[in-house]
């Protein structure tokens, strides 16, 4: 299967001239910068405009990077990151049947912490339960990371499913989106999925080998690409702003949030990713059901206890959830 990772001029001079923003870039600043001949730099505007970059021209003057094709590939990607792990390596495919799985096998090969599988299309993807993930594609985001919590044990893995919520819940925020979590993974826009995490790992009793956290989030999602039973509960970037929006960018910001979350929770532990979580829940202080393997729980959601549980008081008194999903939410 082929896997798209290495770095090259071409790369580089995209970078370049993507850190110029409008400003015009001469042809002799970029060769002094990089080591290049002019001459290869004109080659390898060449080859980007052929990639579907609009990249300007100007008299005496340089060239200036115009359009970005909508697209997820390290090169459109990599000149976006902040990041000192996350994406720093990059394994992206045109299709794929699901990033958490090509995630765990890189997992299972070795891959370092901060990896991330990126897919243009999936065609088997999934979430929590087994349920299945659609998106369309070239229109939604769908990634992994793969998670190497050195002093994490494998009980608190649950922990980094909140920590995503946050990243995703904050980039949609970002991005122009009134967005909030639904207990415990699911974010909502207008009262719409927008947004969905499956978190997995391998661990042993006393340790985790590897956590991999797949997030797939509604972009440019149009409402005729929802399956007609999901239109009325699943929404998009795209819907809830008007507007499309730069997919390779939102995924920069997310992995550059993500991350800083990631960092935060191993540093300070969960107190300060309970706070920031509540204060962007959709779920507590609502009459909420929630299903569980032990059947339905019918109650008012007060709060997230010390672990990530769902506190729900119901006729019975208050009971903890660790494991479910809130499957209805009554309107405020």
């Amino acid at each position: 299967m082929p896997d798209p990772t290495q770095t090259g001029s071409e790369e580089l001079v995209l970078a370049f001239l993507a850190e110029a923003g409008d400003e015009v870039v001469s042809g002799e600043a970029i060769s002094d910068k990089l080591g290049l001949t002019r001459a290869a730099v004109w080659k390898h505007v060449e080859a980007l405009r052929q990639q579907g970059y609009r990249i300007d021209a100007v008299a005496t003057r340089g060239y200036r990077l115009v359009e970005v094709p909508d697209r997820l590939r390290a090169l459109e990607l990599r000149p976006l990151l902040n990041t000192h792990d996350f994406g720093q390596v990059l394994h992206c495919y045109e299709e794929l049947g699901s990033t958490n799985d090509r995630a765990k096998e890189l997992a299972e090969e070795g891959a370092e912490h901060g990896e991330v599988v990126v897919a243009e299309r999936q065609t088997g993807g999934r979430g929590r339960r087994g349920r299945e993930w659609r998106s369309a594609p070239r229109r939604a985001v769908a990634f992994s990371v793969i998670l190497r919590p050195e002093a994490l044990p494998p009980v608190r893995a649950p922990e980094l499913t909140l920590v995503a919520a946050l990243a995703v819940c904050d980039a949609l925020r970002q991005a122009g989106v009134s967005a909030g979590i639904k207990w415990p993974n699911d974010v909502l826009a207008g009262g719409r999925k927008v947004a969905g995490i499956l978190t997995e790992l391998a661990a042993e009793p006393d340790r985790v080998h590897w956590v991999v956290v797949g997030v797939g989030v509604n972009v440019n999602t149009r409402l005729e690409d929802f399956p007609p039973e999901l239109r009325g509960e699943a929404t998009s970037v795209l819907l809830e702003r008007g507007q499309p929006a730069p997919r390779a960018l939102f995924l920069a910001a997310l992995l550059s949030g993500l991350e800083a979350w990631y960092d935060q929770h191993a540093e300070h532990g969960f107190g300060p990713i309970r706070e920031a979580w509540k204060a962007r829940s959709v779920t507590l202080g609502r009459e909420v059901s929630v299903a569980t393997d032990a059947g339905e729980v019918v109650g008012v959601a007060e709060d997230l206890d010390e672990q990530g549980a769902l506190l729900v008081r119901t006729p019975r008194g208050l009971e903890r959830i660790y494991s479910g999903d809130v499957v209805h939410l009554r309107p405020r």
